[in-house]
């Protein structure tokens, strides 16, 4: 029987412009690197206020990828 392995890492995006820029930010980042990425779970998410404005999105994701081999 065959059973797959995956590693679990968190990182955190940020985007001037919305939450889901964030996401993608991240997840194009991360992929340069890790290979084999399955999925994601974003975490919290969160915001920085500046003259009563919303400054940037923060979004902590958990990322899934499978070991290899």
């Amino acid at each position: 029987m065959s059973a797959d392995t995956y590693a679990i890492t968190k990182i955190v995006g940020t985007s001037k412009t919305s939450i889901e820029d964030a996401i993608d930010g991240a997840l194009a980042t991360a992929s340069k690197t890790l290979r084999s990425l399955d999925w994601f779970d974003v975490t919290s998410t969160r915001g920085f206020i500046e003259n009563g404005k919303v400054k940037y999105y923060q979004v902590t994701i958990e990322l899934g990828f499978k070991y290899e081999g």
